[in-house]
């Protein structure tokens, strides 16, 4: 298990809508909120990252959805998409997962949280998500949640 201290999550220009889906459907969910940016004309950039809203192991997953675009701005109200200039959560602890999403996921979740209480800190956000990219164009997971 490697946990990191002071993580932190920061980009400009975000765009975010909340989502419910079964975890099977996490994929879908991310293609719809790119669909719908795109469908009223914003760029969407290449970060993208959600918020657990509640325990992973729930039957209907609730979570925001965040993607970074090209413009300053972003007004859907139809779809109720939230837009942040700047996004920015500090002081977070992170686990890194490099392969097998779907097992790992888990076992992370509930490492970051034995680490927390081990700590005794306390949870202050909700649990993000990251999708990154290595240079070699490999693809890893960043779990993180800020603690106090």
């Amino acid at each position: 298990m490697m946990i990191t201290n002071n993580h932190a999550i920061a980009y400009r220009n975000v765009a975010s809508k909340l989502y419910q889906f079964y975890p099977e459907d996490l994929q879908e969910a991310l293609a719809d909120f790119a669909v719908i940016l795109t469908e009223n004309g914003y760029t969407p950039g290449d970060k993208i990252f959600y918020a657990f809203l509640n325990e992973p192991q729930a039957e209907l997953v609730t979570a925001e959805i965040f993607m970074n675009i090209e413009e300053t701005e972003c007004l859907i109200p139809d779809e109720d998409v939230r837009f942040n200039s700047y996004f920015l959560v500090d002081g977070m602890l992170m686990s890194r997962i490099t392969g097998q999403f779907n097992e790992q996921s888990q076992v992370r979740y509930w490492e970051l949280f034995g680490y927390m209480k081990k700590k005794n800190k306390r949870q202050v956000s909700p649990v993000f998500v990251e999708f990154k990219t290595t240079r070699s164009q490999k693809t890893y997971v960043e779990m993180s949640v800020a603690v106090k």
